[in-house]
């Protein structure tokens, strides 16, 4: 691949990303329920670069013959890698498919773990857009999140991303507690004006079996309730779509053409690869749509990996109407909404006239054309009970 390719243009496919998890962090974030572990003790990154690539290779047999259109190493934490290692992955994504010059390479970092030669080297093994995990703009709330950076790297970083690689994103958490809306508008233009052409922006969740889920439970951690999370949500979207970022995603704003190509993917309810500890995955085989999933826990991934050549715990076929609703569930978080032949394609049916009417009525859907259906923004308010009704 050259990494001084221009980035192409999103196609309005949903294409065929490969995404790559790597498990580890410095330290656990008490609202975070993803897969990732802290290891006190140096990662043997050749052994598990070796098993990243024998299960690429398991991966490549279900999938057959793709042309990738972007690959994402998420985490844990991305930038503790090496950049050889990072170098050894994307090499062998490139043997196992088809990675054409100028596709989105997107490599989740932390402020903490960023320095401007690793920067460099990610940017020389083919990165070219970074995600920053920056997660708010004041000390107080980057303790409160458990964050091991400040301000001042978050800057830093940022300053880094923007010289170093063409496309840059960093997230931020709100509805923090106690946080009021004009709190929250003050940091989200300082925010933008730090801002290339990304931003992701989270509401808070209290997610069970996080350190930050039985504070709540016991009274001692108070968010935001469902009024104020709205009033929240809805000054970001004011905002965002002034300063020309608009939401094209529930919590993701972007200028035109710039919106993430691996997260469209999904929303889109393309194919894409999940290799390493956790990793899920689709991939279409005939009418079947299969959903893998991976061992979680690095080391036991790592020897089934060395075992058998995969760590995958399951491989779930779908059937067309279990597809149907998960089309539906990604396509209207986004701000294009649905393709409607598809999901009855799938479904094999029309949307129920009087569900759609009654949710029409109240102004929580559109239709665009006879082609698409979309949420409206006080829709996306309630996306999930709408999601329920339009799926029965």
């Amino acid at each position: 691949m050259n990494p001084a390719a221009p980035l192409l243009p999103d196609t309005g496919e949903p294409g065929f990303g490969v995404y790559v998890h790597w498990p580890f962090c410095a330290a656990k974030c008490p609202y975070c329920d993803f897969n990732s572990h802290v290891r006190h003790q140096p990662v043997d990154q050749p052994r598990f670069t070796a098993a990243f690539l024998r299960e690429m290779e398991v991966m490549r047999q279900l999938s057959g013959p793709k042309t990738v259109t972007s690959i994402f190493l998420g985490g844990g934490t991305p930038s503790l890698m090496d950049p050889a290692t990072v170098a050894a992955i994307l090499d062998g994504i490139s043997s196992y498919w088809h990675v054409p010059d100028g596709i989105e390479i997107t490599m989740e970092a932390n402020p903490s773990s960023v320095e401007a030669t690793r920067f460099r080297g990610y940017r020389s093994a083919g990165v070219n857009r970074v995600s920053l995990g920056v997660q708010a703009l004041n000390d107080t709330d980057l303790r409160f999140l458990g964050r091991l950076h400040d301000v001042a790297d978050a800057l830093k970083a940022i300053g880094l991303a923007r010289e170093i690689f063409p496309r840059m994103s960093f997230d931020l958490i709100y509805a923090r507690p106690g946080q009021t809306v004009e709190a929250w508008e003050a940091e989200l233009k300082q925010a933008i004006s730090y801002a290339v052409d990304h931003l992701s922006l989270y509401q808070l969740t209290i997610e069970e079996g996080t350190p930050f889920f039985g504070l709540h439970k016991a009274g001692k951690l108070i968010v935001p309730d469902g009024d104020q999370s709205a009033l929240l949500y809805e000054a970001t979207q004011e905002i965002t779509e002034a300063h020309g970022m608009p939401a094209y995603e529930v919590s993701n704003h972007a200028k035109p053409g710039a919106e993430s190509r691996h997260n469209l993917t999904y929303w889109r309810y393309g194919d894409y690869a999940g290799i390493g500890p956790g990793a899920h995955g689709r991939l279409t085989r005939g009418r079947n749509k299969i959903a893998t999933a991976t061992e979680r826990r690095p080391e036991t991934w790592l020897e089934q990996v060395e075992s058998i050549g995969h760590g995958m715990l399951d491989q779930e076929i779908l059937d067309d109407e279990e597809q149907a609703d998960e089309l539906l569930l990604m396509g209207l978080r986004l701000r294009e909404g649905v393709d409607l032949a598809r999901w009855q394609q799938l479904s094999r049916r029309d949307p129920d006239p009087v569900r759609e009417e009654r949710l029409l009525e109240h102004g929580f859907i559109e239709r665009l054309g006879n082609s698409r259906l979309r949420c409206t923004p006080s829709g996306m308010l309630i996306l999930d009970a709408v999601v329920a009704d339009l799926a029965c």
